[in-house]
């Protein structure tokens, strides 16, 4: 089982900044690929960053492209989304997740754990 607690979010007004964190436990073999989704009111959950462990690729949301940073700290097990120029269209539950894939794992459902989600809130 791997234990995934996201902690960073709050309200921010647009063209703001936000670091969302990310700390993980239990058996590293099965996060191999770590993602952020998020999920707006009335919206599907959608991907916004990912990153491979063992090398450090990234991939990301075309829209976020640019704006958000996904990185990790080995030896705190931690992964971070840093998110600069906010707009109101961010707002949404982000949710750490973590995928026992070795490819590029983007869908929801190529994800085997999740935490209980942030809440980031972007005021225009």
């Amino acid at each position: 089982q791997v234990q995934l607690v996201e902690s960073g979010g709050g309200l921010v007004q647009t063209g703001g900044s936000l670091r969302l964190s990310c700390a993980a436990s239990g058996r590293t073999f099965s996060r191999r690929y770590m993602g952020w989704f998020r999920q707006a009111p009335g919206k599907e959950r959608e991907f916004v960053a990912g990153l491979r462990w063992s090398d450090g690729y990234t991939s990301y949301l075309d829209s976020v492209q640019g704006r958000f940073t996904i990185s990790r700290e080995n030896a705190q097990n931690k992964v971070y989304l840093q998110m600069n120029s906010l707009k109101p269209e961010d707002t949404a539950l982000y949710y750490c997740a973590a995928s026992t894939m070795m490819g590029r794992a983007t869908r929801a459902e190529e994800y085997d754990f999740w935490g209980r989600g942030t809440q980031v809130t972007v005021s225009s």
